[in-house]
Formats: structure tokens, C-alpha cells, sequence
């Protein structure tokens, strides 16, 4: 199976089941290990530390770039020198592959 940062996110209108917090939870290890599942695995979640705002901006321009190309687009926090990331598939109300891509993609930014 081809790696997810290398995957394309397909557009998704609904229609499909979200994953079950079990089948999120096998794709886990496919991502940097600071991604968390929360609410019984309906959010994939991660935290960045920075250097400074100047940095964690330039990161959140890198991670809005990406999300703007593959047409799925995270929930950002950002305070100071910390950027939190939040990934849900809001039109099944919970986890899809989408997902799972991006946040594979958003791992590839921070190498």
C-alpha cells in the first residue's frame, strides 16, 4: 500500500461511515507518534512547539498550503510559538482516510 503522505485526499460530501475508533487506531502508527485520537477517535489531534511566532507561522502557511491542495482543511489553534492541529471529517462527523493523508502530509512539512 502506498504511503500516506504520498496518497491524495478524495473529496467527501457525506454519504460514508466514519471510522471506528479500532480501524483509526491501526492507522496510528503510520503518523509521527506525538498525533493523538480523542473523543472516542472521532479527532486526530497534534500539538507543535516552536521556536517563536515567526516560526509557527511560517509552519501554519506550510500546513494551510497543503490543506488548500488536497481540499481537506484542519481546525488550527495557535498561541504564540504553539500550533495545535485538529483533523475531523465534518461531513460524516467523524474520522476518514482524509484524515489520516493529511496529517501524514502536515509529518512531511515538520522533516
Amino acid at each position: 500500500m502506498t504511503k500516506l503522505s504520498k496518497r491524495k485526499c478524495v473529496p467527501c460530501e457525506g454519504g460514508v461511515k466514519p471510522l471506528t475508533e479500532v480501524e483509526a487506531r491501526k492507522m496510528m502508527p503510520e503518523l509521527e507518534q506525538d498525533w493523538m485520537l480523542i473523543d472516542s477517535g472521532h479527532i486526530l489531534a497534534r500539538t507543535f512547539n516552536f521556536k517563536d511566532f515567526v516560526a509557527t507561522m511560517e509552519f501554519v502557511n506550510k500546513v494551510a498550503a497543503v490543506a488548500e491542495e488536497e481540499q481537506h482543511h484542519p481546525d488550527l489553534s495557535i498561541s504564540y510559538n504553539i500550533l495545535s492541529v485538529e483533523l475531523t471529517t465534518h461531513a460524516i462527523e467523524g474520522l476518514s482516510e482524509n484524515d489520516f493523508i493529511l496529517a501524514a502530509k502536515i509529518d512531511e512539512l515538520g522533516k
